[in-house]
């Protein structure tokens, strides 16, 4: 699984006009130190928050921000609030970063092993 690229997800939620954001595979994440995002790109030595037009997409390369990993299993939470504290932080930097509300958060496969915000 590759980290989170919120440059190219805020550009999907402008584009389709999204109101509400579901952030999966939460679960998988847990065994990490530290958790990259992509925050921005830099094209031709220039930093850009913006997704780059497609000519311009092959010579963008991502900024990384490494936010610190909760390191332990959340599956089985079904409250937002009873994650670990890392866990709710990475949740709202990545909302913050897209401009819209993550209302879903799902830390496992099933279908039930989803947080509702």
């Amino acid at each position: 699984m590759g980290y989170f690229d919120v440059v190219a997800s805020r550009y999907g939620c402008r584009a389709q006009g999204a109101t509400e954001v579901a952030l999966t595979v939460m679960d998988v994440l847990g065994y990490l130190d530290e958790i990259p995002v992509c925050v921005a790109y830099e094209i031709d030595g220039v930093r850009t928050d913006e997704f780059p037009a497609t000519p311009l997409q092959y010579k963008a390369k991502p900024i990384v921000e490494n936010l610190p990993g909760w390191k332990c299993d959340i599956r089985g939470i079904k409250e937002f609030d009873k994650l670990p504290e890392n866990a709710k932080n990475y949740v709202l930097f990545i909302e913050k970063a897209l401009g819209v509300p993550i209302t879903m958060v799902s830390n496992g496969p099933k279908r039930e092993e989803i947080m509702y915000r």
